[in-house]
């Protein structure tokens, strides 16, 4: 497959796909038609077991059983289900400074309907005075302390083992937002975190259209969907054993067998591999254009996952990214729908430019990248 754009936006979504995944999903189109879990013929079968193979890759993967491993449309459905199914009856949840409107977004419309308060933690370079900053926000209606594991516009690394030592000594839920950090960071239930929910298309390697919602069982959900699930047919009340309480109606069979192989994939390549591959790129992106008049990154000397976000002087950030779109570079600009993140590093009028490779990104790929970016000062 010839690429015509070099992608840089892999933060939106991983491309090229591995080429065991994009053989993984032609053969589903061919072999696994059934629907999964309606039926007890041989095509519904076949196709329920290629599903619970991905669901049981997944909980290995991050620490859990496979039967509270549910498979969700993407991380945005995941984290609308944690964070509602915690929250729809009122209380008290924390949020990070660094949030994707997939949390803020779901959190500030509960606070409209439901009964719900919201406060937004500070962010320190010291992960003890971060952790100090959220648990004097806690109270005696704290329900759940919800966060980014790594923002998606910076790629800043929150103290997901800290703040989850917090919560347990709270009794509080502690639901993290895996979509820019599973993949690359390690990330394991027994780090304390109680709902994982993560993008299966991004640094898993999966087909658009697939995520994950992980827990450890000790906070159960109410269900923000109900339907057919092929269990507990015959009751009107939805079926309250998870996985199935959370799948309602026909799962994607094609993107849950292709993200089973983009798993394999990763677990094949290694994280600490895949982490370090992103992170050289990074470093020659950032040395390649530091000279670059009017060049500012942001948050460069923190702890953080494979993204460089940058802008140049005060030329709008999507026109920067039209530019290099046009010269054969896919970036992304403007605010990456999170502008609590961009109110937090200065960057809400402008938005930033953000860099984000993959491991199919070469060295040769990014030089041409940086003097395509040096075309741009000039």
């Amino acid at each position: 497959m010839k690429q015509t754009i070099i992608n840089f936006d892999n933060s939106a979504t991983s491309f090229p796909k591995p080429l065991s995944v994009r053989r993984a999903c032609a053969e589903a189109l061919e072999r696994y038609g059934g629907n999964p879990g309606r039926s007890g013929h041989k095509l519904s079968l076949r196709a329920a077991e290629k599903v619970y193979e991905t669901r049981s890759l997944a909980a290995r993967m991050f620490g859990a059983e496979p039967e509270n491993t549910a498979l969700t449309a993407n991380c945005t459905y995941a984290l609308n289900m944690a964070i509602k199914g915690i929250m729809q009856y009122g209380g008290h949840i924390i949020i990070s400074p660094y949030e994707h409107n997939s949390v803020a977004r779901p959190v500030h419309r509960l606070t409209e309907t439901s009964r719900v308060n919201v406060s937004i933690g500070k962010v320190y370079d010291d992960d003890d005075e971060t952790v100090k900053a959220f648990e004097e926000l806690i109270n005696e209606k704290t329900k759940c302390i919800c966060v980014t594991a790594a923002s998606n516009v910076t790629g800043r690394v929150l103290p997901l083992k800290k703040l989850g030592e917090l919560c347990r000594k709270h009794g509080i839920c502690f639901i993290v937002d895996g979509a820019q950090a599973c993949g690359v960071q390690d990330i394991k239930l027994s780090d304390g975190i109680n709902l994982i929910c993560t993008a299966g298309h991004k640094s898993l390697y999966g087909p658009s259209g697939t995520g994950l919602l992980i827990t450890d069982g000790e906070f159960p959900l109410s269900t923000i969907i109900e339907g057919g699930t092929g269990a507990t047919s015959a009751e009107l009340i939805q079926t309250p054993t998870m996985p199935e309480k959370l799948e309602s109606g026909t799962v994607n069979t094609v993107g849950i067998i292709g993200l089973g192989e983009g798993i394999k994939f990763v677990q094949r390549r290694g994280l600490d591999r895949i982490k370090q591959h992103e992170e050289n790129l990074c470093k020659r992106f950032v040395s390649g254009v530091s000279g670059v008049r009017g060049i500012r990154f942001y948050e460069g000397d923190v702890k953080k996952l494979p993204i460089v976000a940058f802008n140049i002087g005060d030329i709008p950030s999507e026109q920067v990214a039209s530019a290099l779109s046009e010269k054969g570079f896919a970036l992304r600009g403007g605010l990456q729908c999170a502008p609590l993140a961009h109110k937090t590093i200065g960057t809400l009028a402008q938005g930033t430019v953000r860099f984000s490779p993959s491991v199919f990104n070469t060295e040769q790929q990014v030089d041409r990248l940086v003097s395509a970016v040096k075309g741009l000062a000039v």
